[in-house]
């Protein structure tokens, strides 16, 4: 994953209370007539110029974080780079029911030579009985080096995924490929091996991601393979969390009235990193960034100076270090100027990289009687991307 912007310059380096007060006193951001045109032109997920308004001083709104039912959750990003030519970068135990792993590693050989790999997600059957495994949401890339391109698309597909009717059938002690595909896949040096994945299961059992040699049958790795790469705390994280979930409700009804506001999410500090256990260390860990963590966002709102409202996200880190040289992500928002359903952001190039430039995700017209009105987004934090990601609600003319 990319690296979280930090250090005592940082952007964002406000108290919480600062940080979910509703506050429009002093907001000073206001659209001119151009970029208030070129918002309400552009197509969805296009780039528009917002010269002077996009600021990480734009109010915070407050908001209701709840934790909602999820799947047991495993992600495997410590090591990001796997420098062994045969090792096993994440193992733990699962228990019958509900899974989510996300699977981010890259070939990292160098020594003693680059050289080709297969990156696999392994499930062991642990129980006493027949497993039965069937996929719910599936996410799965060919590996490249073009992290972006994988993060952004790897979003869409989960959001676009539906449950396969095909049950997989695993005998005690047999150890299956979680991702088929990845059997076939040929991991060059620094290519990414990117898989999102939720499916359920009825016995106990064992995940693992291991690295090999292209013609290793990868089902006989978690025999062959003692080699278990220590835990770093040096990438985003791995192990098993506890929080899978969140709806994001905000407290009060937004009026267009009041200016522009941003909702601030897996920035670390108003929305803190959910933390579980790494299994073969037994410690407690951090997932520095959120990623793969599902946000359902709820917000309500209304005009009474009949402006519509337009979101807007951007790169607010852009350039702040080495990683934070882009964005790009994709994001399910409700129907508004453009029809409900998944949106590529941006969708005119592969990432945005900071301001001036914005990202229009939905434009949304007022209600004639200035009634309230809800708006639905589904989130989750792109891998490879710079974070975090604001979501700005911005009152716009849409006549």
């Amino acid at each position: 994953m990319r690296k979280i912007f930090k250090g005592k310059n940082a952007p964002f380096s406000v108290t919480l209370f600062v940080a979910v007060l509703f506050c429009v006193t002093g907001n000073a951001q206001v659209l001119t007539p151009l970029q208030n045109k070129a918002i309400t032109q552009a197509r969805q997920g296009e780039i528009v110029n917002l010269d002077g308004f996009l600021s990480t001083k734009i109010p915070f709104i407050d908001y209701q974080k709840l934790v909602l039912p999820g799947p047991q959750f495993i992600i495997s990003d410590d090591p990001e780079y796997i420098h062994f030519p045969e090792a096993i970068a994440l193992q733990e135990n699962v228990e019958p029911g509900t899974v989510r792993l996300y699977a981010y590693n890259v070939n990292g050989v160098t020594e003693p030579r680059k050289m080709d790999r297969k990156i696999v997600a392994l499930l062991k059957n642990t129980g006493k009985g027949p497993m039965h495994v069937r996929m719910l949401k599936y996410s799965s890339q060919v590996p490249s080096s073009n992290y972006f391109n994988i993060g952004k698309e790897g979003l869409a597909d989960y959001f676009n995924s539906e449950i396969e009717s095909k049950v997989r059938s695993v005998a005690p002690g047999e150890v299956i490929a979680i991702d088929e595909k990845q059997e076939r896949y040929i991991v060059k040096y620094d290519d990414l091996v990117h898989g999102l994945y939720e499916f359920v299961i009825d016995q106990p059992g064992e995940i693992a991601i291991a690295q090999m040699d292209p013609a290793a049958k990868s089902t006989e790795a978690l025999d062959r393979i003692k080699k278990i790469i220590p835990l770093s705390h040096e990438n985003a994280g791995r192990g098993v969390f506890g929080i899978s979930n969140y709806q994001i409700i905000t407290r009060d009804v937004y009026n267009t009235a009041s200016g522009p506001v941003q909702i601030m999410l897996a920035d670390g500090k108003v929305d803190p990193w959910v933390t579980g256990i790494e299994g073969v260390s037994g410690e407690q860990v951090h997932l520095s960034g959120n990623y793969g963590v599902m946000y359902d966002i709820e917000v309500k709102w209304k005009s009474t100076d009949g402006k519509g409202l337009a979101f807007i996200t951007w790169d607010a880190n852009a350039g702040s270090n080495q990683w934070c040289n882009g964005m790009g992500t994709s994001m399910v928002v409700s129907k508004g100027k453009f029809k409900a359903g998944i949106v590529h952001l941006p969708v005119d190039s592969l990432i945005t990289k900071g301001a001036p430039e914005g990202i229009v995700i939905q434009v949304f017209p007022p209600s004639k009687d200035a009634a309230e009105q809800t708006i639905h987004i589904k989130y989750s934090p792109p891998g490879a991307s710079c974070l975090p990601v604001p979501l700005v609600l911005v009152p716009v003319d849409v006549n």
